[in-house]
């Protein structure tokens, strides 16, 4: 069976719109979506918030209820039938966020199984015969099929094949 290594954050999970709408509830200015680039958000917030916005996202419970990706509840588990699946997040990079994002996987996606879920810090040594994921820094080393999950911060990467979202994503491994 292939194995299909899955990220969590801006693939499954979306952060962005949780930390967008806190920002901007809280602060009353717009995120600039169009300079969020080069691999981090932090273009799209003014640089005197850039330390709240990294502290909204250290703090306990930051990831524990994001929003969903369109379709991915679905098409995961019908991939979770034909494919060996890990969902991995290099995760320790937010301590709190480990036990966040365990309960938020096992609550969204219950047809996974615990052992089906890596938090990592590094992903260099994760090896399966695909990799979806939004980072370039996580798909550069990976020896199988890297699949570049697209999102705003991304959307200037050339050079790797593309999911844009979980309909596409079934369309390659649901045929």
């Amino acid at each position: 069976m292939e194995r299909i290594i899955i990220d969590m954050d801006e693939v499954i999970a979306d952060p962005l719109a949780e930390i967008a709408n806190w920002y901007e509830r809280a602060h009353d200015i717009k995120v600039n979506y169009a300079n969020i680039k080069g691999g981090t958000w932090m273009g799209g917030f003014p640089e005197q918030h850039h330390q709240l916005v990294r502290e909204k996202l250290f703090a306990e419970g930051f990831f524990r209820n994001l929003p969903v990706m369109d379709d991915a509840v679905d098409v995961l588990k019908e991939m979770n039938k034909r494919y060996e699946i890990y969902i991995v997040s290099a995760a320790v990079e937010f301590p709190n966020s480990l036990k966040d994002k365990h309960d938020w996987l096992m609550e969204n996606f219950p047809y996974f199984s615990w052992k089906q879920l890596v938090l990592c810090g590094d992903k260099k040594m994760i090896a399966g015969d695909y990799m979806i994921d939004d980072h370039l820094k996580n798909l550069i080393h990976f020896k199988g099929k890297p699949l570049l999950y697209s999102a705003l911060h991304n959307r200037d990467v050339e050079g790797y094949e593309r999911i844009n979202n979980w309909k596409e994503a079934a369309t390659m491994f649901l045929k």
